[in-house]
């Protein structure tokens, strides 16, 4: 019921479409006698899309998610095991096409082959299952291993964990699957701004990683300016508050940690 509900709500709470829906009612009040609200509410829908389209409101929500966790550093020694979260590979048109297409997180696969080269001895779990609302997509992880052969790592190294769907089923199946021991040290592989949602997920889990942050989509610092297609800082705002949403949704169900975990006290 949760991953029912929380896909539908995400797409309802979407500020695009909730704007779109606003600006068609309202355009839809001015053939009636509320001709003076439907304009107030059409105009202020517009002016609304128009400022997220266009400013970097989008950037401004993502960058503290991006700069929650800083890149890993491995001057404390390799890893016991690597877990990558699925949300790289689009297993539809995988599907449709007879090859594995990546989308906007391809990092999240293509840091298996830097990682694999650099840590040999690391155990490493994919985690990735059909996240379709209606399960018609198939597991992304089953298009994993045609990209490993690709990258020339053994499809023996890369263990698929195929029944996830969200943020805390990879955290509680990969768990499963990995079977961590005491005193191991495993690195988590998501996008920078997913990263706080994620780790919040694996510790409720009692499934302690160190974050392996990839696939960043703003600077560290602020800047000023004006996009350049309309379509982009929509979709910037949008996933932003997608990710906020997910943050907060998580931790009042008690799937995560904190509402905003961060980096645990240096020891």
């Amino acid at each position: 019921m949760f991953f029912v509900l929380s896909k539908s709500v995400a797409f309802l709470l979407a500020p695009s479409n909730l704007l779109v829906l606003a600006a068609l009612l309202g355009f839809a009040l001015m053939l009636t006698r509320r001709r003076r609200l439907g304009k107030w509410l059409a105009g202020v829908a517009i002016a609304l899309l128009l400022a997220i389209a266009y400013l970097p409101l989008g950037h401004a929500l993502t960058r503290p998610l991006e700069n929650r966790f800083p890149s890993w550093d491995g001057a404390h020694g390799p890893p016991d095991g690597i877990v990558v979260l699925g949300g790289a590979i689009n297993p539809g048109l995988s599907r449709i096409r007879g090859v594995p297409q990546l989308n906007g997180g391809a990092e999240r696969v293509t840091a298996i082959a830097k990682l694999a080269r650099e840590y040999p001895d690391a155990r490493i779990v994919y985690s990735g299952g059909d996240a379709s609302l209606f399960a018609t997509e198939g597991a992304e992880a089953n298009y994993v291993y045609p990209l490993l052969d690709s990258f020339g790592v053994p499809r023996a190294r890369v263990r698929l964990e195929t029944r996830s769907r969200n943020t805390y089923e990879n955290a509680t199946f990969s768990k499963a699957l990995a079977k961590p021991k005491a005193g191991e040290r495993w690195l988590l592989v998501t996008s920078a701004k997913h990263m706080p949602r994620a780790v919040g997920c694996f510790r409720r889990a009692g499934f302690p990683v160190e974050p392996y942050p990839v696939d960043w989509r703003t600077p560290p610092r602020v800047r000023f300016g004006v996009a350049s297609q309309f379509g982009g800082g929509l979709v910037a705002f949008d996933s932003a508050v997608h990710e906020w949403l997910g943050l907060l949704t998580y931790w009042l169900v008690d799937r995560s940690s904190a509402f905003f975990p961060g980096p645990l006290p240096a020891r």
